[in-house]
């Protein structure tokens, strides 16, 4: 990749990672919509991918900070639905990693399943509508969040367990499972914003060594620019999405990802 695809990626990276339309998802199906000549297996776009992830989670970590120290200090609880709620991704995970990793090589299978997201997140709002109940108790998000019971978080983290596939959002699967456990929309996009933090992270420092290792001959300019920009997006996109989620729903992410789904299947069937 050269600097200007470099940026590009790694904003919409970083940008995509927190928006619920999948960040795999499109930097897997853009660089062939564009004409990119870029090969997705190579070690170094996996190495990129991770530098741009490590990126991300950094920068979550920093917004976030005052809201880290608050949970160690005052809601210790909370950190333990934060850690019952990585289990089932992180595990499974770790589990079927070269099964998952084989799915990314396939740009048809990752459009269809950006759409199914779209049909994942319209689902999630229309099931929401049906509930009665909402967690919502004070306007401070921490407070509300930890009234989830234990089953709840866990619920909540099989379905980020679907981000595991290509196409799938993390960020959209984790407010689709707050949101039908009766979290209301801006608090659970924060557990998904807090909760993406460690996965996040965790899964770009298990890989980097062993690419560290191996990258002699990678070009480290255009993964430092591509991180950069991943980080960038990141702040950005989180800036927006929090004040967003306070009145506004999934919808027109839902109908953005059928869309971005199905027209991408229809051009990468043609080319």
């Amino acid at each position: 990749m050269d600097y200007a695809q470099s940026i590009i990626l790694g904003a919409l990276q970083g940008a995509t990672e927190l928006f619920p339309v999948s960040s795999l998802g499109h930097s897997v199906i853009m660089p062939p919509l564009m004409g990119w000549n870029i090969d997705q297996n190579a070690p170094f776009f996996v190495m990129f991918l991770v530098a741009t992830h490590a990126a991300t989670a950094l920068m979550l970590f920093l917004y976030f900070f005052k809201d880290w120290v608050r949970i160690f200090k005052e809601h210790g609880r909370l950190l333990w639905l934060l850690v019952v709620g990585t289990i089932p991704a992180g595990l499974l995970g770790l589990l079927f990693e070269k099964k998952l990793t084989a799915l990314f090589a396939s740009q048809i299978r990752v459009a269809i399943f950006l759409a199914l997201n779209g049909l994942m997140l319209y689902g999630a709002e229309w099931l929401r509508k049906r509930r009665a109940v909402t967690i919502k108790i004070s306007g401070d998000s921490n407070a509300n969040i930890n009234r989830l019971s234990w089953l709840q978080a866990f619920k909540i983290g099989c379905a980020q367990v679907l981000a595991l596939l290509p196409g799938f959002s993390r960020t959209g699967a984790t407010l689709s499972g707050g949101l039908l456990v009766g979290l209301s929309h801006e608090d659970a996009a924060r557990f998904a914003f807090l909760l993406a933090t460690p996965i996040i992270g965790a899964a770009a420092v298990l890989k980097l060594p062993g690419l560290v290792a191996h990258s002699s001959s990678y070009p480290v300019g255009p993964i430092l620019a591509g991180a950069i920009a991943a980080a960038i997006g990141a702040w950005l996109s989180v800036r927006f999405l929090a004040k967003y989620f306070q009145t506004k729903t999934l919808k027109p992410f839902a109908f953005y990802c059928l869309a971005a789904g199905i027209i991408s299947l229809l051009v990468l069937a043609i080319i």
